[in-house]
């Protein structure tokens, strides 16, 4: 092994002699092949919804404080909460003796992967926490694909070319884990390069861990840091893993992938860890993603338990509840399936539910017509939390209802397709899902 390391080491920089490092910035969302929705026992589309075009746009006639409904914002529990409850006792014990360590997940399609809304929530919390921060956690190499957006708050610059695979596809060449993407590279001067960019939290990590798998000939990833190259200290094939464990901390460093060009490294997230009490918040996002598409993931079980979350936000839902038809019971019972998943995993692991928030369907000639499933997901989400013992975070009103988004686009917060939300209007819900939930801190 030690002579197959060498050799692997030689080949490595003599093919790092031959390249040039380049840096990648890509913001812009690709395009997502859409998975057909389940169609039995249906909830049919109301489609004589107002219309409007992107310049003459209607009031929210006949609704009530169609901005934003503080009096709705908090979290609604659902039956026999007692997952929860210990979540919120724990949580208040950690933040009051800064002593022990939670792991909060937020899972969720494109509002998810963006990281914008998850960041703000995690700066808030961090804040309120009042000390040195845990480990970044959860992350994933977005923006070393084509097209691919990354949130801001690490920075992915790589080398030479990497592939992409999602969850939402009909069809992919690995299988996928509880990321529900990966990114998958053939040269042999492949890298991929993380820095931190949250200048106001320290998110050094010690620990490394490479959710990835070669595919061919076996293959060790480098880790460099400053002028040090570490092979794994150990590697758990098994399970896909490489494990670091580093002399110093490092909040910047990259990851060499040296294949040969009939070999791949598929690459399917990056688990940062330090021996730091307090509150590690990640985020999982697919853009395009529904329920059904992270329960397509072979491998979801095994990564849930590697990285074994206490609470699982949930922010699943508009890509299910976009098409012509919404099969509500089918939405329920695919949710019930991953939780079931998740708690396979962790069995005490808490829930909480986002509703959608309203969105707008494009028709002909660029006009926009109000999509009429924001109550029916909402309802859903709250029979989950029943059965589930959970709580849910109604995004839906909280935000205004029905026709909401017209009024969060008219004030900069929302962009013009109706389903996104503009930065400000990401950081504004991460501001109101803060505010919900440390209320229920304060309660302990």
């Amino acid at each position: 092994m030690e002579r197959i390391r060498a050799i692997v080491f030689l080949f490595f920089f003599l093919s790092l002699a031959a390249y040039c490092f380049g840096q990648v910035d890509i913001t812009a969302e690709d395009s997502i092949p859409q998975i057909p929705l389940v169609t039995d026992t249906i909830l049919t589309v109301d489609t004589t919804n107002v219309i409007i075009s992107d310049t003459d746009l209607v009031e929210d006639s006949g609704v009530e404080n169609p901005y934003i409904r503080y009096d709705l914002n908090h979290l609604d529990w659902g039956k026999d909460s007692m997952s929860l409850v210990r979540f919120f006792e724990k949580l208040s014990g950690v933040m009051e003796r800064k002593e022990g360590h939670l792991h909060i997940l937020h899972i969720g399609a494109s509002h998810v992967q963006a990281g914008t809304m998850t960041h703000r929530f995690r700066s808030r919390l961090l804040d309120a926490y009042g000390a040195p921060p845990a480990a970044r956690g959860f992350i994933f190499p977005y923006s070393a694909a084509t097209n691919c957006n990354n949130p801001a708050d690490y920075k992915i610059s790589k080398r030479a070319t990497f592939n992409l695979i999602r969850n939402v596809y009909q069809s992919y060449t690995f299988p996928l884990g509880g990321s529900g993407i990966a990114v998958w590279c053939s040269d042999t001067a492949n890298s991929i390069s993380v820095k931190m960019n949250a200048p106001d939290y320290d998110f050094y990590a010690d620990t490394i861990i490479l959710l990835g798998a070669a595919h061919g000939w076996p293959i060790d990833p480098i880790l460099q840091y400053d002028t040090i190259y570490h092979f794994p200290d150990s590697e758990d094939l098994a399970h896909d893993r490489y494990f670091y464990y580093l002399d110093e901390p490092v909040t910047d460093f990259t990851i060499h992938f040296p294949c040969s060009p009939k070999d791949t490294f598929e690459v399917e997230g990056i688990l940062l860890r330090n021996g730091r009490a307090g509150i590690t918040v990640s985020s999982i996002g697919v853009n395009g993603a529904q329920v059904t598409s992270y329960l397509r993931c072979k491998n979801f079980v095994r990564d849930m338990e590697l990285i074994k979350p206490d609470l699982v936000i949930f922010g699943i839902g508009v890509n299910d509840a976009y098409g012509s038809t919404f099969d509500s019971l089918a939405f329920k019972r695919n949710y019930l399936e991953l939780v079931a998943r998740i708690r396979e995993a962790n069995p005490d692991c808490a829930f909480i539910f986002l509703s959608n928030n309203d969105t707008w369907k494009k028709g002909k000639k660029g006009k926009y017509y109000v999509n009429p499933t924001g109550p029916a997901v909402s309802e859903v989400m709250h029979r989950l939390a029943d059965l589930t013992g959970g709580a849910v975070w109604d995004q839906f009103h909280i935000m205004g209802g029905l026709r909401s988004m017209d009024t969060w686009r008219k004030k900069g917060l929302a962009q013009k397709d109706y389903v996104h939300f503009t930065a400000a209007g990401y950081q504004q819900l991460g501001d109101l899902l803060f505010e919900a939930f440390i209320n229920e801190i304060k309660q302990y």
